[in-house]
């Protein structure tokens, strides 16, 4: 079963080229994304956004199960 659905991978497709391309920006600062990490992180957050079949992120993962565990 795959972890990622076909919109995590067009967002992210998406999210590479406008960063080849010079015109992908981050959020908070709107500096100019050159990292393909973090262009691969929006792709990622975009298609969460829209719904696709993306997994957690690994913050959230690590308070989940902190909580647990207080539990």
């Amino acid at each position: 079963m795959p972890k990622y659905g076909k919109k995590a991978s067009e967002k992210v497709e998406k999210a590479m080229h406008e960063r080849k391309e010079g015109t992908l920006k981050s959020g908070g600062s709107g500096k100019k994304v050159t990292s393909k990490k973090q262009a691969i992180a929006i792709g990622l957050s975009e298609a969460r956004a829209a719904g696709g079949k993306v997994p957690k992120k690994k913050s959230a993962q690590k308070s989940a199960k902190k909580s647990s565990k207080k539990k």
